[in-house]
């Protein structure tokens, strides 16, 4: 169990170790300019996206998961980080271009600068992970499926968040932005 424990911390490390530093902070000024913050995935990059929609509201942003009952309408001077491994993922994409046509900027979250998510993206932050795909330019791994993209991607955007807000929110203030109805 060690040995698979400290491999698949050795991937996630070498991952991250690869992105590149100025498309990470190009994201968290995107954050900080944007009136508003939508956050997109599906499947599991969608469960990491929602972990990065409750970071940023506990950051105090205003934020919204594209998808739930209280979502509004995406506009002008919005930001939407639209989030998918492959960058090929059809609805994600087609949103992305939605949210373009708004007037929104678009955060492309993928592995692949050459995919149509990146494409769309005002700007894009390429994590080089392995997908479910498993294509010749991506990294080996011992993990199943997008395993090591979707663990890579959880650390990067808590990165991203702890960088962007080390100076505008404390820790006493995100902890009063915490549920306290649990």
């Amino acid at each position: 169990m060690k040995t698979t424990l400290n491999t698949v911390a050795k991937e996630v490390n070498e991952v991250l170790q690869q992105v590149k530093e100025d498309q990470a902070i190009d994201l968290s000024k995107a954050l900080l300019q944007a009136k508003r913050i939508f956050v997109l995935g599906e499947g599991r990059s969608g469960l990491m996206g929602k972990v990065f929609a409750m970071r940023l509201m506990h950051a105090g942003f205003h934020v919204y998961a594209v998808g739930e009952t209280i979502t509004p309408s995406i506009q002008k001077d919005d930001l939407l980080v639209a989030i998918s491994g492959s960058g090929t993922t059809g609805s994600i994409v087609q949103f992305a271009k939605k949210a373009k046509e708004a007037g929104a900027e678009v955060a492309g979250v993928t592995t692949d600068a050459a995919s149509p998510l990146a494409e769309v993206s005002s700007n894009v932050l390429i994590i080089p992970a392995a997908t479910k795909y498993r294509r010749e330019s991506e990294p080996d791994t011992i993990q199943p499926l997008g395993n090591q993209f979707d663990q890579s991607l959880h650390l990067l955007l808590d990165a991203i968040i702890i960088y962007t807000v080390k100076e505008t929110s404390s820790h006493e203030e995100m902890k009063n932005r915490h549920a306290n109805l649990e």
